[in-house]
């Protein structure tokens, strides 16, 4: 066990941890604040539907791609898919993580054999190495790709690479693996709220507004 790995580890558990949290929760304040400033306009006529019901509804219509969307880029929806799932998979039902919301907040459930987990990370990597292939290929995805769209593709690989190395204790030494894992996920929630991927928390909202303005309209969303 190296001394640097341990000083490594150490500081991600410690002021790493302590740093990626405050960024977060005032970057998101920040998010907040700015979609608040926009105001919205007041509605005067009256409604001519249930917005609540539209909005709840519309949070999960829009979880399904459009026909016309899947038609066309039927691997980029599918693999984006797949990736958010062991994405999530990963985070949710990996025993050690369950440990870690279990001292946080109080809570713990059922975790998956490491096996599975193994497999939904491997799964995840290979989509996230697809979609970036696809973007590559398409030149007007190429063209249209920014900085914060490959930012975003790194800040979300990293953490399930790390993972699956630690796992299987491959490359450097557990310590440093374990510490860079660490530090890739903090660096995944310090910039969440500076790039594209705001968007795991915004998008609900987003549905939900979009719902249920065209719910109060009358229209289907």
């Amino acid at each position: 066990m190296s001394e640097s790995g341990m000083d490594l580890l150490l500081w991600a558990k410690g002021p790493g941890f302590q740093i990626a949290v405050v960024l977060f929760l005032l970057g998101m304040a920040m998010r907040l604040v700015e979609v608040l400033a926009l105001g919205r306009k007041t509605m005067i006529a009256p409604a001519k539907g249930d917005p609540v019901s539209s909005g709840l509804r519309t949070i999960f219509s829009r979880s399904v791609p459009a026909p016309h969307i899947m038609q066309k880029r039927p691997i980029v929806v599918v693999g984006g898919y797949i990736f958010h799932i062991a994405f999530f998979v990963c985070l949710l039902f990996f025993v050690p993580h369950i440990l870690l919301f279990k001292q946080g907040f109080g809570l713990s459930w059922p975790g998956l054999p490491s096996p599975v987990i193994e497999a939904f990370a491997i799964t995840g990597l290979l989509s996230l190495v697809v979609v970036l292939i696809c973007r590559m290929r398409q030149p007007v995805r190429r063209f249209l790709s920014t900085y914060d769209d490959y930012l975003a593709w790194i800040l979300t690989f990293l953490p399930l690479l790390t993972g699956f190395l630690t796992v299987n204790r491959l490359g450097l030494s557990y310590t440093m693996v374990l510490a860079l894992h660490i530090l890739s996920v903090e660096l995944l929630l310090a910039l969440a709220p500076f790039t594209k991927l705001t968007h795991f928390v915004t998008t609900v909202f987003a549905r939900y507004y979009n719902g249920a303005i065209n719910g109060r309209k009358g229209a289907p969303s």
